[in-house]
């Protein structure tokens, strides 16, 4: 049996250990909570475990990877250290986010500053979640290209259509549960390929120290600038994005989200450098590839079949994972806060509904994947479209009793047209475009809340079911 064949085999066991488990999963859905936020039962563990394989995807594995091969060398760990920091911050808003009892991020926005903030931030959301989805599948398409050789374009095929269904037939319980399994085999996966990868070189890490230049091992190449700037980033993309709040609403309890959020953000440290490190061994032994391509170079031709078809597999799991989160949190837009509030005139079934939607916004996401190619522009993109304008409105919604209502409308607005102008415009100064937005937001949300209460308008209606804000 050839090496690639070998490969192959794990990869084929793997997918329909994937798929299993999503049929699984299915029989523990009885209702539509169920589907989109696990009957909120979820421990810390598994809370912990779910939330950083969604975490760890394309961006923060085949991403990292490609950056270490080029412009930011060993550096480009620190993107997910700065992951692990955005978690770390998030677990101190986690309780406030559980205590809500909501299902997406809009409806709490809507509780609070009414419909026109409510349809703004889900639009925002939906676009989002569908952008993230399709960097997800490139990134799984890279892998599934070089190991095959297969065209891109059929390599993002095969790679949505793989992720739809489990995700289709499941939901947050498939989602959950597959997590779990991928976030070990991503840790044991990357963990093994260094020593083994280094050990196939003649050499080892004293031939990727000669053969790389020096600049590439600069800790710091990133810049502190954007270190700061991917953690905070990170901390308001995550505590405004559909796919990680949905994880935090699916907690047992609030103790249990923050547990499972501090649990999260140590596994992200663990892990950070993995990649990098491969990234440079990439460069060393294949000088002259596509920098995307760094990872599964690699494992193709440096490892030995059995532990190259396990780190294929990892970031397999990684990417799809997190594309799988995406397409759920889509779902749970749509129906709660599209579907539910303003076409459903009559009684449907909302978990067919749900699987529809899923299978609808997947589609999208092959396409758009189609369409660009890209990994972490795609990314980024996607986090400065919905945290910049919700970022203030959804924080203050949960953590201060006096926000009003066009404080929470008019920081949307003014937040989302300055992150997005401020990308088109190249990111000025260095300063990006998630992080300039904000500041816009959280300054018109002052201004205009301060405003409204010295006109003696109410606050806001509270973001909680039992009205306590405790």
């Amino acid at each position: 049996m050839d090496h690639k064949t070998t490969i192959y085999i794990i990869i084929v066991i793997y997918m329909i250990s994937m798929i299993g488990i999503g049929l699984y999963a299915k029989t523990k859905i009885k209702n539509v909570e169920d589907y989109h936020l696990a009957g909120r039962r979820l421990g810390p563990v598994m809370l912990a475990g779910t939330l950083a394989a969604t975490e760890i995807g394309g961006g923060s594995s085949v991403g990292v990877a490609a950056k270490a091969y080029g412009a930011w060398g060993l550096s480009a760990g620190w993107y997910v250290i700065a992951t692990g920091l955005g978690i770390f911050l998030v677990s101190f808003i986690a309780p406030y986010m559980r205590r809500a009892m909501a299902t997406t991020v809009p409806e709490i926005i809507g509780r609070r500053y009414g419909t026109g903030s409510y349809l703004i931030t889900t639009c925002l959301s939906l676009l989002a979640l569908v952008t993230l989805g399709a960097a997800q599948i490139t990134a799984t398409a890279t892998i599934v290209h070089v190991l095959t050789g297969f065209n891109t374009q059929y390599a993002i095929i095969i790679s949505g259509v793989v992720v739809v269904f489990y995700t289709w037939i499941g939901g947050m319980w498939s989602v959950t549960l597959t997590d779990f399994v991928q976030f070990f085999l991503i840790i044991f996966g990357f963990a093994i390929a260094v020593p083994v990868s280094l050990s196939m070189l003649d050499g080892g890490w004293s031939y990727v120290v000669e053969s790389v230049p020096a600049e590439q091992f600069e800790m710091t190449r990133l810049g502190w600038k954007t270190i700061l700037g991917l953690t905070v980033m990170y901390f308001m993309t995550f505590s405004t994005g559909q796919e990680a709040v949905q994880r935090y609403y699916s907690a047992k309890n609030e103790r249990v989200a923050i547990g499972g959020s501090l649990l999260c953000s140590l596994f992200m440290a663990i892990y950070a450098f993995i990649p990098a490190v491969l990234g440079l061994i990439a460069l060393a032994a294949f000088p002259d590839i596509d920098p995307n391509n760094a990872l599964a170079t690699v494992s193709v031709h440096l490892l030995p079949p059995l532990v190259s078809g396990l780190l294929l597999s990892a970031v397999i799991s990684a990417t799809l994972s997190s594309a799988s989160g995406d397409l759920l949190g889509a779902a749970s837009t749509w129906v709660k806060d599209i579907h539910e509030p303003y076409f459903q005139k009559k009684e449907v079934d909302t978990l067919k509904m749900s699987r529809w939607v899923v299978l609808v916004v997947g589609i999208f996401s092959i396409l758009i994947a189609l369409w660009s190619g890209e990994i972490i522009s795609l990314l980024m993109f996607a986090f400065t479209l919905r945290a910049t304008g919700p970022f203030a409105a959804y924080l203050f919604g949960l953590l201060w009793e006096g926000a009003t209502p066009k404080a929470g409308l008019w920081s949307i607005i003014t937040g989302s047209l300055a992150g997005l102008g401020w990308q088109l415009a190249g990111e000025p100064w260095g300063i990006m475009a998630i992080i300039a937005g904000s500041l816009v937001s959280v300054t018109f949300f002052v201004l205009v809340a301060w405003a409204e209460r010295r006109a003696g308008v109410a606050p806001a209606p509270s973001a909680y079911p039992d009205g306590d804000e405790r």
